[in-house]
């Protein structure tokens, strides 16, 4: 049989189908013993009704057939006793015996023939009696049949009739047509127990078939045979209707059938009943039918359970649940959806009346019945749970959740929330909420599954209107009015409502603001709506500090906007009409000065700093100056006015005080008689006529605004102004000086208020302007450092025409001549210019170079010293020079000395030896001699260089991603430059044309003030002693690391270069217009082979490149994706953008990957060289092997970087260490 047969998808969602095995062979063998059984067929209600089946079994006649006849000598047999029957039998033989004896004597006249004809006589006898004694069994067995088809009940068979009825006819189950007859019986029944296959079963089929096999007496063997040949009477069956309908109710049967002798014959099914060895069905597959045909009676019996179910009901559900063989996790899992359908069914009640558009007046009401009919339910379960005798009822008793139903969803969470307002406004309708409505809200949320800010967020907003009507109520009423506790009262509306009162406060704040904004409406508050307000605000309990925040708030945007009308009136149109509204604003709002000159600065310092970005904006000094000029005027017509309106005054008293205050303060200060540009700012009688009288406010200031040194800037900027005049250009090359007149310097005074600075600080910027004038004529005078007396005489003239008093111009004349000698000195020293040799000569000559040279400079020169020793080649070395005289002539430790000498002879050793076996590993002998490079070199010299590289390197990447791509660049432009000298670091001079103006480097190499910054703080870390080519290797390194890339050792050692060659910068550097083979011999004239080539070139996987470089590509190239040069085109459009910006690797343009290479294979490399790599040419397997693995390109990569970096680097005593990357020391 194909056990396809237990996989019917039933139609209770609990049901699970089963796999298909292949079909069973059947054999009549596999019976204990072979009988012929007559079998009815299964019923179905997609085949036509059989007479046996179709009808109920109360029935029996077409259960078991109609009443069978006796035949032939059936009747007489019927007729006699088991005695009579045995008589009858002798007699019979007996006769025939002498009827025999006689008839042979008769006719054979002998004795032998007369015992013949007795013999043959006798034989017949007995065949006619064992004929009467076999067909016992069948009469007995018609006469069963007909017992138990008599029986209007096969409920009613007894089985004292059966044995009564074996007893009659000395039969018994041995008799092989008795049993037979039991079995069919037995088979019939069972059949017609069992529903059909779209029928589920009643939950009374196992009792009913077990009580009739036991007044049948059938054995349980002989029974289980019964259940297997209904099962192969089903595959059959199955196999006869040949429809899909069919076949699914076929499956159902056998199912049932498989489930119902489960519980018939309890533990002995398991072998009674082979279905996995007959109907290769598997042990799981049992289960399922098992489980399935379970649930779908204990479904049956939970259709009884209602909102009111009892005790009983759940002891009789947990009763009909093990005796369904239904496991507890399924039983609770059913019980619970039970429950949760019928609440679903209350909810969904409540949503429709909640959602009719008709609904009548009871509605709300209505919807509050439906929850609280769930509520009740809920409430019920909960306290079943908690019954003494719980652990009798059925599995899953307990609170309810709508979790996995209906409601379980974003979409209907909405309605459950509409449900929840709904049920919260009804407990709210009487104006309190009461403790049980609280705990109502609980359970429902809980129900519903809404979360705790969701349920908050609603019973906020109800509460909210709830608190708000209330209190409405209270005001109109005069209860909160007459209360003698205003907090208390509105304390208690709060407990009654359970409503926060923070919130509450907030709805206080909110009104009192609401009202605030009525009574300002016209622009100002009179006494009654300060009356009106004071008992509000009294009444709601608001703060002092809410009030002050409203009026603040609410006032202050009134007062703000006319600030701004006035201030946009302008220096001319600040007339009466704007006073007037200005002070009724200021007054009428009731704000304080503090308050309204707090708006009012406001406004006037965003005027101010447009003024001043105007004035940084300007082209040149006078321009700058014009436009803090005006602001000066806005400040003294405009600003000045508002501030006395807002305070109430007259102009002319606010601008006369700060005057008074100001001389008072200048008395105090002798440096403003010293220095004649401060003398000229004071405000004298004849300069304040000329303007008018009119000062300048200095309340409202740019002080907090603007950093100190921004604001020194902008004094300095007028300042300048007022000294030099203003430049008028003519025609022919010619300009006007116009000189201004000391009323430039009163405005400079008002400036200064302007821009908030102290008296001390206007000093020091007249101070430090005068000093510079000095300090710029006397390095003129004083270039070689010598101070002889003709220039001292020059120079005190200086100091009288600047202003500057005599203390500070021989600060700066005793500065200058030393600065200039230290300067000279240690410039010497850096440059190897000065030997220890012309060291002692000028300590003969009394020079004091312990002052002039720090100790870490002097313990560089012994450094550079010695080391220039170990590299002289001649082998010498004087003991008692290095370890003695040359620490003593430097003033440094002897024995720190003697470790430094130490150390230098150590890493010099190791690096020559660890480079010369690197060198040897490839060959290159000539190399073991020449090469200085070595990984260590600067462990001893310099142990934070690397880290303090990686820093800086790591914070420049990180503010802009593009740096890395343009550090590493840098790196590849310099070593490809008569190698990797940082020649292409310096800066263009009159006599000197450097790289970084050739083309391949103009406008497209940057990182220049990176590099300046790395090499500051390597200086600071260890002056002179890292080189400029060294930091550009590493910070290449640093850069590709930081961005994701591989890292590799950096070879250091090298020096930096003297002179460039832009000639080589031109011819050099691989253009990105080139074809592959050109690429091959630009990298090969370097050292490079065509797969190094390739692996360097992967560098393109950062930074960008300009549209210039790559509009020929993209408008013109065949071999690139038509999709990604279009999306170029925009950016890069053929006529224009030359200087637009995209991506070398669009994919991943600030993360070093393969992601270039793969570009490649999908033609979109940016550049005509970038696809010359991937063109049909002898580098195409290379790129693909590539764009598959990272890590072989990150690994050939690394290698060709450190060989990139050891072309022709400057060693030992070649080049210099340079002080300033950009110039020569």
């Amino acid at each position: 049989m194909n056990p396809s047969l237990l996989t019917a998808p039933p139609p209770s969602q609990h049901s699970s189908s089963f796999l298909n095995p292949t079909p069973f062979r059947f054999s009549t063998t596999s019976l204990t013993r072979q009988r012929r059984y007559r079998i009815s067929l299964i019923r179905s209600s997609s085949t036509p009704p059989d007479p046996l089946t179709s009808s109920p079994p109360s029935v029996t006649s077409d259960v078991f057939g109609g009443r069978r006849e006796l035949s032939g000598i059936q009747p007489l047999v019927d007729s006699l006793s088991p005695p009579l029957r045995l008589v009858s039998s002798a007699l019979i033989v007996a006769g025939a015996i002498a009827a025999g004896y006689g008839l042979g004597f008769r006719f054979g006249k002998s004795r032998n023939t007369a015992l013949g004809g007795a013999v043959a006589f006798g034989a017949a006898g007995g065949a006619a009696a064992y004929a009467l004694n076999a067909c016992v069994p069948e009469v007995a067995a018609v006469n069963l049949h007909n017992y138990v088809a008599g029986c209007d009940d096969p409920g009613a068979v007894k089985k004292e009739d059966i044995e009564e009825i074996a007893n009659k006819y000395g039969v018994s189950k041995q008799d092989e047509a008795f049993n037979a007859e039991l079995c069919d019986l037995y088979c019939r029944f069972v059949t017609s127990v069992l529903p059909p296959g779209s029928e589920d079963l009643k939950g009374d089929e196992v009792d009913t078939i077990i009580k009739f096999k036991s007044s049948l007496g059938i054995d349980d063997p002989d029974a289980a045979a019964m259940h297997m040949e209904i099962g192969r009477r089903i595959f059959r069956q199955r196999l006869e209707t040949g429809d899909r309908d069919g076949d699914i109710e076929q499956r159902r049967a056998f199912q049932k059938l498989v489930y119902v002798s489960t519980l018939v014959f309890g533990e002995a099914s398991k072998f009674l009943l082979p279905w996995k060895r007959v109907f290769r069905v598997t042990d799981s597959q049992v289960e399922v039918a098992v489980r399935d045909n379970a649930q779908r009676l204990y479904a049956f019996k939970l259709k009884s359970v209602g909102r009111d179910v009892d005790v009983n009901q759940l002891v009789s559900l947990r009763e009909a649940q093990l005796s369904c063989l239904l496991s507890d996790e399924l039983a609770e899992d059913m019980f619970k959806e039970h429950t949760r359908k019928l609440v679903e069914e209350n909810i969904s009640t409540a949503l429709s009346i909640l959602k009719s558009r008709t609904r009548a007046v009871r509605g709300a009401t209505q919807v509050v019945e439906e929850l609280n009919k769930a509520l009740a339910f809920n409430n019920l379960l909960i306290s079943l749970k908690n019954h003494p005798d719980a652990g009798r009822f059925a599995c899953g008793v307990g609170p309810i959740s709508l979790m996995g139903g209906e409601y379980d969803g974003d979409r209907k969470m909405d309605d459950l929330k509409l449900l929840y307002r709904a049920y919260v406004a009804d407990s709210l309708s009487s104006g309190r909420m009461e403790e049980n409505k609280l705990a109502a809200l609980n359970q429902l949320k809980n129900i519903f599954g809404l979360g705790k800010r969701e349920t908050e967020g609603i019973m906020l907003d109800v509460t909210s209107k709830a608190y708000r009507k209330r209190l409405a109520q209270s005001v109109s009423g005069g209860d909160l009015e007459a209360a003698d506790s205003k907090a208390a009262f509105l304390q208690n509306l709060c407990d009654e409502l359970h409503f926060d009162p923070k919130k509450a406060s907030e709805i206080h704040e909110e009104i009192y603001r609401q009202k605030l904004q009525q009574c300002v409406a016209d622009g100002e508050l009179n006494e009654e709506d300060v009356a009106i307000l004071l008992r509000l605000r009294v009444m709601l309990c608001v703060p002092q500090q809410t009030v002050e925040a409203a009026h603040a708030d609410i006032c202050g945007s009134l007062f703000e906007k006319v600030v701004k009308d006035a201030i946009a009136s302008g220096i001319d149109g600040y007339d009466d009409d704007v006073k007037k509204s200005v002070r009724k604003a200021a007054h009428g709002l009731r704000l304080t000065r503090e308050a309204a000159m707090s708006i009012a600065s406001t406004a006037v310092r965003k005027i101010f700093i447009n003024y001043v970005k105007r004035s940084r904006a300007a082209g040149n000094r006078i321009e700058a100056a014009k436009e803090l000029k005006k602001m000066i005027a806005f400040n003294s017509l405009v600003v000045t006015e508002l501030v006395a309106d807002i305070k109430g005054e007259s102009s002319d008293a606010a601008s006369e005080e700060p005057i008074k205050e100001e001389e008072v303060q200048i008395e105090e200060d002798d440096d403003w008689d010293s220095l004649e540009t401060l003398r000229k700012i004071k405000p004298r009688e004849k300069l304040t006529a000329k303007l008018g009288r009119r000062g300048g406010q200095t309340e409202i200031t740019l002080k907090d605004d603007l950093p100190e040194r921004e604001r020194t800037d902008l004094y300095k900027t007028y300042l300048l102004f007022c000294l030099t005049g203003e430049v008028t250009k003519i025609p022919f090359g010619a300009q006007i000086t116009t000189k201004k007149d000391d009323s430039e310097y009163l405005l400079l005074n008002q400036l200064g208020g302007i821009l908030g600075l102290t008296d001390k600080e206007i000093v020091e910027v007249h101070r430090s302007l005068a000093e510079q004038a000095f300090r710029q004529q006397a390095e003129v005078i004083l270039a070689d450092g010598q101070l002889t007396k003709a220039r001292i005489e020059q120079l005190n003239e200086v100091q009288k025409q600047v202003g500057l008093p005599p203390q500070y111009a021989q600060k700066v004349i005793k500065n200058i001549t030393t600065t200039k000698m230290a300067a000279a000195i240690e410039t010497a020293v850096s440059q190897g210019r000065l030997n220890i040799k012309q060291i002692r000569e000028l300590k003969e000559a009394s020079v004091d170079l312990d002052s002039m040279l720090s100790e870490s400079l002097r313990e560089n020169v012994f450094k550079k010293t010695v080391d220039e020793m170990f590299s002289s080649g001649t082998g010498e070395f004087d003991g008692e020079e290095v370890y003695e005289k040359i620490p003593l002539d430097l003033n440094i430790n002897a024995e720190k000395a003697k470790g430094v000498v130490h150390e230098l002879a150590r890493t010099r050793l190791s690096n020559s030896l660890i480079q010369a076996v690197s060198l040897l590993r490839q060959r290159n002998s000539s190399g073991v001699v020449s090469s200085g490079l070595s990984s260590t070199f600067y462990s001893a010299t310099c142990p934070k260089a690397l880290s303090t590289i990686r820093t800086a390197v790591n914070t420049a990447v990180a503010n802009e991603n593009r740096m890395g791509a343009s550090l590493l660049r840098l790196h590849f432009h310099d070593c490809f430059i008569n190698g990797c000298d940082g020649s292409i670091l310096l800066d263009d001079t009159a006599n000197f044309t450097g790289e970084k103006t050739a083309g391949p480097n103009a406008d497209s190499v940057r990182g220049f003030e990176v590099i300046d910054d790395i090499k500051s703080r390597v200086e600071s870390v260890c002056p002179g002693v890292v080189s400029c080519a060294d930091i550009l290797a590493v910070a290449a390194r640093d850069s590709v690391v930081a961005l994701g890339g591989p890292t590799w050792t950096v070879q250091l050692g090298r020096r930096d270069s003297t002179t460039a060659s832009i000639s080589d910068a031109e011819t050099d550097i691989p253009s990105p217009a080139l074809d592959l083979d050109d690429l091959i011999s630009a990298f090969s004239d370097k050292g490079f082979s065509a797969e190094e080539m390739v692996a360097l070139s992967g560098s393109h996987t950062i930074g960008q490149s300009r549209c210039l470089v790559f509009r020929d590509r993209i408008y013109n190239d065949d071999n690139i994706d038509s999709s990604f040069a279009e999306s170029l085109k925009s950016n890069c459009p053929d006529t224009d953008g030359d200087d637009n910006l995209s991506a070398l690797d669009d994919t991943s343009p600030v993360i070093f990957d393969n992601g270039y290479f793969k570009n490649l294979v999908d033609n979109k490399g940016l550049l005509h060289s970038d696809q010359a790599l991937f063109n049909d040419g002898s580098t195409d397997s290379q790129v693909s092997s590539y764009a598959s693995s990272a890590t072989s390109f990150y690994k050939d990569f690394a290698a060709a970087m450190v060989k990139m970096g050891n072309i022709s680097p400057l060693t030992g005593t070649k080049g210099q260490i340079r002080v300033n990357c950009r110039k020569i020391n």
